[in-house]
């Protein structure tokens, strides 16, 4: 366990993961941070972010965010923190404000990345597949830790593994991103076993990963605090604060949207935020019609007081984000009115918009289809990795999985890890079409 402190220097340091260590070629125009921002952009993980839930699974309303949706609006908060902050600290040479920016807002579109069909109803549908125990067989021949990973699954770890080992370089350094836009994607820099022991709710390394998370730790100097658990880089508090602006006042705006709030709820929850420009506010308002016209206007007010108000919580805190001393998250040092919107926000959203009975029955239906789907995969991954070899059936399911397959005689955790990349890969629409046909289902027939 270490004690000190970190240094900007090494934190934001653009050495590749994956890639040979030598002089870093630095395009006149494009910084290494940009890079990363466009290799995440351009993958295929990253687009399929637009048929994930974010809150509405399948929603047929355009209007209402998906995953990709609401990751590029947390990458456009992220940036104006990052650039907001990096005016008010002392930069190594070659970074500015700016380069802060694009790293955070590298590091908010991944935030994501990892998130199974379904969202956080994928993860739980996930760990309660295979704790059930009627697949304790699945899990036999597996370590612990190995149990574990699979156990408590983690669209934070999927992320971590995705955008280090599965796109782009497969297995041999992922997309290869900058150890600094690791670092502050990175928000939960240990493995499963900080859940295990209670020390953690999430985690954000599989087994896998884990000599992976050692060497961006190691080379950006983030404090250890006990067997492979280290402190978060600074800069994951911004990526957090970015995601709750986003969630809290995002939320409100699908729920008007969907008809479960009413407009003038979120005008009264927002308005104490305002309350010192409220008469240039109304004036916008009244020059528009609509509830979306006017939550729109309300939205850019408020996040131009939330950015503000997080960045100079920031550089406040700034020795001890550099310590690993800062308890719980930037928003919980900011001004009531601030704090108030935000946690309201939520409140009202799991009180009104998460208690939807549409979304609530096909979060219920996605139990039943990620089950017949990790059955079916895992069976065809543990038989051809113990077996060696695969029936007639099993070997469908693995052509199915193209690159994704397990090879026969793979380590079992292995030839599993590769199922998983697979399912939490998919898209709602595909899981759900997918577990159709697996249950006999013909899109051709007619009666």
């Amino acid at each position: 366990m270490s004690n000190g402190t970190m240094s900007w220097k090494r934190l934001l340091a653009p050495v590749r993961s994956g890639e040979a260590q030598g002089k870093l070629s630095l395009d006149p125009g494009r910084t290494p941070y940009h890079k990363d921002y466009d290799r995440i952009v351009f993958s295929s993980a990253f687009r399929r972010l637009n048929r994930k839930t974010q809150v509405h699974p399948l929603t047929d309303n355009d209007h209402v965010h998906s995953r990709l949706t609401h990751s590029l609006e947390v990458g456009c908060v992220g940036r104006s923190l990052g650039s907001l902050v990096g005016y008010s600290l002392t930069l190594p040479e070659n970074i500015d404000p700016a380069d802060i920016g694009a790293l955070v807002q590298a590091a908010c579109l991944a935030h994501d990345i990892g998130n199974p069909p379904y969202g956080h109803c994928g993860e739980d549908a996930i760990r309660a597949w295979f704790r059930a125990p009627a697949h304790a067989g699945f899990l036999e021949g597996l370590s612990d830790a190995e149990r574990l990973d699979l156990m408590t699954f983690e669209g934070n770890a999927q992320g971590f593994r995705l955008v280090t080992q599965v796109e782009y370089n497969r297995f041999n350094g992922g997309m290869r991103l900058t150890h600094a836009t690791l670092g502050a994607f990175l928000k939960y820099p240990w493995t499963s076993a900080e859940v295990s022991n209670g020390r953690a709710a999430k985690f954000g390394c599989y087994q896998s990963e884990l000599p992976i998370l050692r060497e961006v730790a190691n080379s950006l100097g983030l404090l250890e605090r006990g067997e492979n658990r280290w402190c978060r880089h600074p800069l994951v508090y911004l990526v957090e604060a970015a995601d709750d602006i986003c969630y809290g006042l995002i939320d409100l705006e699908d729920g008007v949207e969907m008809g479960l709030l009413q407009y003038q709820e979120v005008e009264d929850l927002l308005r104490p935020l305002l309350e010192n420009q409220w008469d240039q506010v109304q004036a916008d308002l009244d020059n528009e019609d609509g509830a979306r016209r006017h939550l729109q206007i309300l939205r850019g007010y408020c996040m131009e007081i939330l950015v503000q108000e997080v960045a100079s919580v920031f550089v406040r805190n700034e020795k001890a984000l550099l310590a690993g001393a800062l308890v719980g998250g930037l928003i919980d040092y900011c001004p009531e009115a601030v704090r108030m919107v935000i946690h309201g926000a939520k409140e009202l959203a799991r009180q009104r918009i998460f208690r939807d009975g549409r979304k609530l029955s096909i979060e219920i239906g996605s139990y039943s289809t990620l089950a017949i789907l990790l059955e079916a995969f895992l069976g065809a991954a543990r038989e051809c990795a113990l077996d060696g070899r695969s029936t007639f059936r099993n070997q469908r399911l693995l052509e199915l999985m193209g690159r994704s397959a397990p090879q026969p005689n793979w380590p079992l955790y292995q030839a599993y890890m590769r199922v998983i990349d697979f399912v939490a890969g998919m898209t709602d629409s595909y899981a759900a079409s997918l577990a159709r046909q697996f249950s006999g289902y013909n899109p051709g027939s007619h009666f």
